[in-house]
Parts: C-alpha cells; sequence; structure tokens
C-alpha cells in the first residue's frame, strides 16, 4: 500500500513550512492568497486528506457544526440543510448531519455523538428534548440553535415561524371563501402538527364552527392523504374544505378528489402545509402555506456561526414569517 500524504509532504512539494500548509487547514484567511491557491492546488492533485484528531485533542475549533433532523425522506429537510450549507460552506465550515425519526432518545444519542467529536456548535430542527438532552446542552457551553419553530423558551437560539398563527390564518382564508364543514387531515402527529391543528381549531372556534379532524400516527405520503381523505368524507357529511398538516396529505387528497370526480375546489376545496414543487404540479395548483425553510437554514448557520466567533447578536429568536401561495385549489 502507498503511504499517506502528509503535511510536510505537501510543504516539500512548494517549498513552504509545515506550519503555513497547517495554518492553510486551521485559518485560510491567515494565508496569503497566492499561497492559498498553491497549498489548495497541491492538495488536490496529492489526493491528501487533512487530519483533525490533533486540532480536537488541543481543543481548537474543528470548524464542524452538528445538525440534527428528525427525517431524511422529507423534502422539508433538505431545504433547510441546503441553506444551513450555503452558510456553512461560505465561511469554511463542515457539517456533521444526525437522523432521529422523530424519536428523543436517538436525538440524546445522536447529540452525545456529535459532541463527541469535539463540534463547535449545534443547529436541532426539533425543540422538545430529553431532559438529558437539555442538561448536556447546557452544559456544554455550545452554541445551539433550535429551528423551524419559536419555542418559547429556547436553549440559546432559535429560528422559525409560528406555526399556531401560520395555520390559522390558512383557515381563516377558508372560512373568508365560504367553507364551512373544514376538516383537517394530520399524519405522525410530531409537535409541529400538533401546533397547526391547534390554529385550525382555534380559527374554526372563532368562527363558530366546530373541527373535525383525522389523524394517524404514521407517517405522511401521498396514499395516506388518499386513505385519509376517504376516511373524512365516510366520517363527515357536507364537508367543503380540507386542511392539510403537509403537501404529501394535500396532494395525496388531491389524488382522490380527481380519481372519484369530486371538482377541486368546486365541490371540496384543498389547502396543504409547506408549498412543495409537488403542489405546482397539479391541476388545479395546490394552495399552501409557504414556509421559509431554506431562509431558516439560512439564518440558523449565519447565528451559529456568528456565535462560534464570539460574535453573537441581540436576538435570540428570530420569527421568518409565512404566507400563502396563490394557488388555484380554494
Amino acid at each position: 500500500m502507498t503511504q499517506r500524504v502528509s503535511l510536510q509532504n505537501i510543504a516539500d512539494q512548494l517549498g513552504i513550512t509545515k506550519m503555513t500548509v497547517s495554518r492553510y487547514f486551521r485559518s485560510p484567511e491567515k494565508v496569503a492568497p497566492a499561497t492559498r491557491e498553491k497549498i489548495a492546488q497541491a492538495v488536490k492533485r496529492s489526493g491528501y486528506i487533512h487530519n483533525r484528531a490533533p486540532a480536537l485533542m488541543s481543543k481548537a475549533l474543528s470548524r464542524t457544526i452538528g445538525v440534527v433532523i428528525p427525517s431524511l425522506s422529507n423534502q422539508v429537510f433538505a431545504a433547510l440543510v441546503e441553506g444551513i450549507e450555503t452558510i456553512s460552506n461560505a465561511e469554511g465550515f463542515d457539517i456533521l448531519l444526525a437522523h432521529t425519526g422523530y424519536d428523543q432518545q436517538v436525538e440524546e444519542r445522536k447529540i452525545e455523538m456529535l459532541m463527541s467529536y469535539q463540534i463547535d456548535g449545534l443547529i436541532l430542527s426539533e425543540t422538545e428534548h430529553s431532559q438529558r438532552t437539555r442538561t448536556m446542552l447546557k452544559q456544554s457551553g455550545l452554541p445551539v440553535v433550535e429551528c423551524m419553530e419559536l419555542p418559547e423558551s429556547p436553549i440559546d437560539m432559535a429560528v422559525g415561524l409560528d406555526h399556531k398563527a401560520a395555520s390559522f390564518a390558512a383557515v381563516n382564508k377558508m372560512i373568508s371563501c365560504g367553507k364551512r364543514s373544514i376538516v383537517y387531515l394530520a399524519a405522525r402527529l410530531d409537535r409541529r402538527t400538533l401546533l397547526r391543528q391547534q390554529g385550525y381549531e382555534q380559527a374554526m372556534w372563532e368562527a363558530g364552527y366546530t373541527p373535525q379532524t383525522i389523524a394517524t400516527p404514521f407517517q405522511s405520503s401521498f396514499t395516506q392523504g388518499m386513505n385519509l381523505l376517504k376516511q373524512a368524507l365516510d366520517t363527515y357529511s357536507a364537508v367543503d374544505g380540507i386542511f392539510c398538516t403537509n403537501d404529501d396529505l394535500a396532494v395525496g387528497a388531491m389524488q382522490h378528489c380527481n380519481n372519484v370526480g369530486i371538482r377541486v375546489p368546486q365541490d371540496l376545496a384543498i389547502v396543504g402545509y409547506n408549498s412543495l414543487d409537488v403542489g405546482q404540479t397539479m391541476q388545479p395548483t395546490l394552495t399552501s402555506v409557504i414556509t421559509p425553510r431554506q431562509a431558516i437554514g439560512i439564518k440558523s448557520a449565519h447565528l451559529v456561526i456568528d456565535a462560534i466567533k464570539g460574535k453573537r447578536g441581540p436576538g435570540r429568536i428570530v420569527d421568518l414569517g409565512f404566507s400563502l401561495n396563490d394557488g388555484q385549489s380554494l
């Protein structure tokens, strides 16, 4: 087997000191631009892989951020991570990604694992944690951003939107369009789904109508959307509107309507949540709540990296708001 390329090999190739090459990896901004380019090209040619272990052992910055998401299949979190990487890449940070499956005990284990790698900060896409997770995070002193929601008492910082307010606004829009018997379709029953249900129920009660929910503990899918709508139509009479906790359910509901000849929105209005691109391929296009997922990732990365650099701003909770797209299913 060939010997692994070392820092000294790179330095010898370029006629510079090993310290300069090491500085390039630790603090590239402290290396002259021309030298940075030469080192980058030498690294590329040689296939050198930087060994971070010495930096980790010396408690220097690892230039790594832990990112914890509950789902790998949900497009919502793909957009979030894309936003994070937009900033982390530009700032010379890498991310370590962990997946929890919406399980607090798994989250606890994954956060402990990430912290064992001496990460510099954490971005969490959940706001409910085990007591041990909260204790670990507070004792670590690491900058932490909880994103996608707006917890009343964040561990450190938070970036997101008010899901209860967003649902309240969407359902009020349905009511203003003349809908009276609106059913909420819910899946998985995680915290954000329950917050949206609260907003839906508040809008219905305030308008003098009775909330009606059809839910499943299983994850969302187009098929679940079809099945939940079937249940809603079998359970409740005179249903004229469906508000869905996400676009997966909404698209499935629209497909069921197409299959059985229910006209959208004439016979049944359907509103989704998250405004995924798939909704714009439907006929009619899906009306949905726009959630700024990529912007949340960008702001979260800015906050955690600024905190790592000792440049914390005054705001601990950042509300990036929501809006309703101009779909035609309402």
